[in-house]
């Protein structure tokens, strides 16, 4: 058990059609969702994950079991604009959806748009790898000239 981790605090929040499980987790902070796939779902989940990263700044695991049909590239768009600003920022996110990507690569892409460390899976044994062991800036180009040369 990681230090300052409790071993079994689950914090769970049900709306009528969604389920948000959070614990503290070695890589972070792990976040459950279930229930219908809407634009209002997501933001309602991704409104409490900004909540506890206020209170404790952590990486985000979530796991997306989402379902429905996906959200569009607008929807995506407006979730991320409206988390443009926040800590949310200033913390590695992995999101799962180990049903298939659907179009959550569009949230990806607005996402490293709007300045956000964030990358999305289908496994969770890729995100957590990522979360604790990935890059944490971007690769900067090398100066060709310190290549070296076929003679």
């Amino acid at each position: 058990m990681a230090e300052g981790y409790p071993a079994a605090v689950t914090t769970r929040s049900i709306r009528h059609d969604l389920d948000i499980q959070m614990q503290p987790h070695l890589a972070g902070l792990r976040v459950h969702v279930s229930g219908a796939n809407t634009l209002a779902n997501t933001i309602a989940y991704w409104t409490r994950v900004l909540r506890e990263v206020r209170v404790r700044p952590r990486p985000v695991l979530l796991i997306d079991e989402l379902t429905g049909p996906p959200l569009s590239a607008e929807d995506w768009q407006v979730l991320v604009g409206a988390m443009a600003g926040s800590v949310l920022k200033d913390v590695r996110i992995a999101h799962v959806k180990p049903r298939g990507l659907d179009k959550l690569e569009f949230c990806e892409l607005h996402a490293k748009d709007a300045g956000f460390d964030a990358r999305v899976f289908v496994n969770e044994d890729e995100a957590l790898r990522w979360l604790r062991y990935g890059e944490t800036a971007p690769l900067q180009a090398r100066d060709p000239a310190h290549f070296p040369r076929d003679n």
